[in-house]
């Protein structure tokens, strides 16, 4: 028998930063069974007056840019010399794929995860990159109820994860390397839009001299980017995350874009649209899941998409189909379940 949650002891839990009050609290919240998914915002809901109090920060990078180390060595400085309690999140879809994980080896942050202060918690696998990116928004309210005043949000290589972690974080740091010339190439203009803040990666010995160069290259190009008529743009740094140099100006840096939002737009109101895109998100992601799951619903899906292969049919005209037959389903639909 499946032992019951206990939701109310979870929640006690999670206040007094027990670490297995959060992991179970997160486990239940990457869960997608629909009884689990009610606990959920039930353990949700009573955790928010608690949320809202962390530094956001998303962090990503071009292949080999070495963000596992830069975590390592930020999240072990910031507990040691700032004070902080650190959390680090994994928005990694390509898991459910290669059965890994960006966090999946954690020798990488031996420093970090040695330390009583500090949570790290392995992105959700078996699952497709909207679903990975609910699991790390909830679970970074669970972390910020449980008292940690940092949540590191670390994503795997350069791609559409970029955009879902943009959604959920304060400031958004990008990682990169020396060679800017070469591996502007591979960062798409998007990416570089998102970026708040730039390190350079890296800048130890030989390629100390190089990585400064690439900064140059890197500040030219965000310039291009953000255009003259920008009030802010983005300042781009040296570091060795290594060697533990340049980590307090790349800080520092994170510290004064957050100052900067909140004397701009206002930290709450960023956060507050950040949440209206996700009810959105969430909206959209249920009435899709509903199409392809419900038993009144899923015939009509099969035989539309088997029109639309064989040529039967257009994509619009079948669009309009299930439109039609969906919302004349809706009362009968099982929203729960």
């Amino acid at each position: 028998m499946a032992r019951k949650i206990d939701v109310p002891a979870l929640v006690e839990g999670i206040k007094a930063s027990n670490r297995s009050a959060m992991a179970q609290s997160i486990t239940l919240v990457e869960s997608k069974k629909p009884a689990h998914r009610a606990l959920a915002r039930q353990l949700l809901t009573e955790i928010a007056p608690l949320t809202g109090n962390a530094i956001r920060l998303g962090l990503s990078g071009v292949p080999g840019a070495g963000k596992s180390t830069f975590t390592d060595s930020l999240g072990t400085k910031l507990i040691k010399e700032y004070g902080k309690k650190v959390a680090v999140l994994a928005v990694d879809p390509s898991s459910s794929k290669t059965g890994g994980s960006v966090l999946g080896d954690r020798t990488r942050m031996a420093r970090l995860t040695s330390l009583d202060e500090s949570f790290v918690r392995p992105s959700p696998s078996g699952t497709h990159l909207g679903g990975v990116a609910r699991a790390t928004r909830e679970a970074m309210l669970i972390v910020e109820a449980a008292g940690y005043d940092v949540v590191i949000v670390e994503t795997v290589g350069v791609g559409q994860s970029e955009v879902a972690v943009s959604g959920m974080v304060d400031t958004f740091l990008m990682l990169s390397l020396t060679g800017a010339g070469d591996q502007l190439q591979g960062i798409k203009k998007g990416i570089l839009e998102m970026a708040d803040v730039i390190a350079v990666n890296k800048a130890d010995g030989p390629n100390e001299r190089e990585a400064r160069v690439a900064a140059r290259e890197l500040a030219i190009a965000m310039k291009l980017v953000t255009g003259n008529s920008s009030d802010r743009i983005p300042p781009v740094l040296t570091c060795s995350a290594l060697n533990d140099v340049g980590l307090d100006e790349v800080w520092k840096a994170v510290i004064e874009h957050r100052e900067w939002l909140e004397k701009t737009v206002g930290l709450e109101a960023y956060r507050g649209h950040q949440q209206v895109s996700w009810m959105w998100a969430q909206a959209e992601t249920a009435v899709l899941d509903i199409m392809h799951r419900d038993a009144k619903i899923l015939p009509l899906v099969k035989e539309l998409e088997a029109k639309v292969i064989s040529g039967q049919t257009s994509a619009l005209e079948a669009s309009a189909k299930l439109l039609e037959e969906f919302s004349e389903l809706i009362p009968q639909v099982d929203w729960a379940n």
